[in-house]
């Protein structure tokens, strides 16, 4: 079966990219959406909670910038520029992968007071766990591509040829 280049990414240099691709971004995700939903339900946003929220929200939103660019440059353009895709799913599970820049961007913008700041702390964290939302989204469909046979979605045969 072929491998998506998400896939593929994850599988490679164990277990450091795993590590480095998902488990961090996802566990300051994971992370900042645990403490939002104890202070969405306390409103008790003086707390050491909103502390940790806010320190893993812009740790995740400055961490998966990184990754965007890394993978922007290492990847998704020389792809590009030589029709490396392996088809439609693999071009899909790499686009939302890198989509979640937006919502941990967000996220780190908002922490930092650059986003949203003319609303009170609880318009805020509600900004906040909209992108939180966002992010999981984005994250799944990411996830649910990435597992597919990226040929799938061509109507070829698995085996197929890269997408030019």
């Amino acid at each position: 079966m072929n491998m998506t280049h998400y896939m593929e990414l994850l599988a490679v240099n164990q277990p450091w990219n795993l590590l480095l691709f998902m488990a961090v971004p996802v566990i300051l995700a994971e992370t900042v959406a645990i403490t939002e939903l104890y202070l969405l339900y306390t409103r008790n946003y003086a707390s050491p909670v909103r502390t940790v929220n806010r320190a893993a929200g812009i740790a995740g939103g400055v961490y998966f910038t990184g990754v965007f660019l890394y993978l922007m440059t290492t990847a998704v353009i020389p792809l590009t520029g030589s029709g490396g895709w392996r088809g439609p799913a693999d071009v899909l599970a790499v686009g939302f992968y890198l989509a979640g820049i937006v919502p941990l961007l967000g996220i780190a913008l908002v922490d930092l007071g650059l986003v949203a700041k003319d609303r009170d702390e609880h318009g805020r964290m509600a900004v906040h766990a909209g992108l939180v939302a966002l992010f999981l989204v984005v994250a799944h469909v990411a996830m649910i591509f990435g597992m597919m046979d990226p040929t799938l979605l061509t109507g070829a045969a698995a085996g197929g040829h890269g997408m030019h």
